[in-house]
């Protein structure tokens, strides 16, 4: 039976359940042991505090799920003692409830400069050398540079990614989730992609059913491409409608309790030709090339180029040139869409065990089309192990 189309809504629909297989959240122990993989680091990067604004890395060493505004909400750590939280203090009862490690507050009004409040907060503990988290606004780094010029302040990248880019078997957990979830989304917009329909339509569908198997919020993102626009990795604006001929590029992905998943399928409506199929089959090699250069101690920069020369050996590039593959083979993927490690030449470290990465090694055909694949994996000891199964096929986009 064809998985490209023969669905009609109502069909797709009636597919539609809360997801019954839930993985568990992240409990207390578990944060606690983040906050002292933490310091640990900190320790090894000669840091004595370690400041967290709001976003992802908030959420992962607190459990506040809040993003970035004017107002400066973070987590304060030092060496010793109950990490401390910043904020403003009409927000006290509402970070109450989501906070999920003890935290000492302290608030800040309206009127108040809430970085002499981390200034005061950082004499008070005795510590000097600040690593300032990486996704930090410029206007955080100001602010404690006017409160306290003599202040040392690090980059605390070193910090943040060596906690959050070796997930833990909770973690995998909830990713493996977030993936199945997606890969069921994927399987029933294939279904839906039959010539006539359009891209907002499939956009629509696939937000409507990412809801209704209980991501977080819909989708986190959702391209669509029909054609030519396939060649344009992230897309280009308006509506097109599916053709007989064309292909299916379908890039999307959801988030559960945080963590998300990002998975792109690529398929015919109809039959394809042979450049079509040439190009997909490259592809799909690629891909596969690059999952079986990883194992722990392996660059990302090896990753990469394992992908680049099965496209080179087949005239294809070299480097970003087109045809051929014009970024990155792959990201780290969590509670971030694209985090630590990245597989891309010169990134020269290791892979370690508990590393999740997108493995899509896109190949583009300038004003024809492209092709992009894209599953995740995570580092094992001896290898690696793929969240979701790729395609077999340019006609058969699931492996089941």
């Amino acid at each position: 039976m064809s998985q490209i189309g023969g669905l009609t809504l109502e069909q797709a629909r009636a597919q539609l359940a809360p997801w019954s297989e839930r993985a568990p959240a992240i409990g207390a122990a578990e944060y606690q042991q983040r906050i002292e993989r933490a310091r640990a680091l900190m320790r090894a990067q000669g840091r004595d505090a370690l400041l967290i604004g709001a976003g992802t890395s908030l959420r992962y060493f607190a459990g506040v799920p809040w993003g970035a505004s004017e107002r400066l909400v973070a987590l304060l750590l030092t060496l010793d003692g109950d990490p401390v939280l910043i904020a403003p203090g009409f927000e006290a009862g509402s970070l109450s409830h989501v906070l999920h490690i003890p935290a000492q507050p302290r608030l800040w009004e309206e009127h108040e400069d809430p970085h002499a409040l981390v200034a005061t907060t950082l004499r008070e503990r005795g510590a000097s050398r600040l690593a300032l988290d990486p996704g930090a606004a410029f206007a955080i780094y100001a602010g404690l540079r006017a409160a306290a010029p003599n202040l040392d302040i690090a980059d605390a990248t070193a910090i943040v990614d060596g906690c959050r880019a070796r997930k833990s078997p909770a973690e995998l957990a909830l990713m493996y989730q977030a993936t199945a979830m997606t890969l069921q989304v994927q399987r029933l917009a294939a279904g839906l992609a039959e010539e006539g329909v359009t891209t907002t339509a499939l956009r629509r569908f696939i937000d409507e059913a990412h809801r209704a198997l209980g991501a977080d919020n819909g989708s986190t993102f959702c391209i669509v491409q029909f054609g030519e626009a396939t060649a344009y990795p992230h897309g280009i604006p308006g509506e097109q409608s599916l053709r007989e001929g064309e292909l299916v590029l379908i890039d999307t992905g959801c988030a559960v309790q945080g963590y998300q998943s990002d998975i792109t399928r690529t398929y015919i409506c109809g039959r394809a030709d042979a450049e079509q199929t040439r190009i997909w089959e490259l592809e799909r090699e690629a891909q596969a090339a690059a999952f079986a250069a990883v194992r722990p101690g392996v660059s990302g920069e090896a990753v990469d180029r394992a992908a680049r020369q099965v496209l080179e050996r087949a005239g294809l590039g070299p480097d970003y040139r087109l045809p051929g593959l014009p970024h990155r083979t792959g990201h780290g993927c969590g509670m971030s869409v694209h985090e630590a490690p990245y597989l891309v030449r010169g990134n020269t470290l290791g892979l370690e065990s508990g590393n999740c990465c997108s493995n899509e090694p896109m190949i583009v055909v300038p004003n024809r089309f492209g092709v992009r694949l894209e599953d995740h994996f995570h580092v094992t000891e001896d290898g690696a192990r793929w969240f979701t199964q790729p395609s077999p096929a340019i006609d058969r986009p699931f492996a089941d």
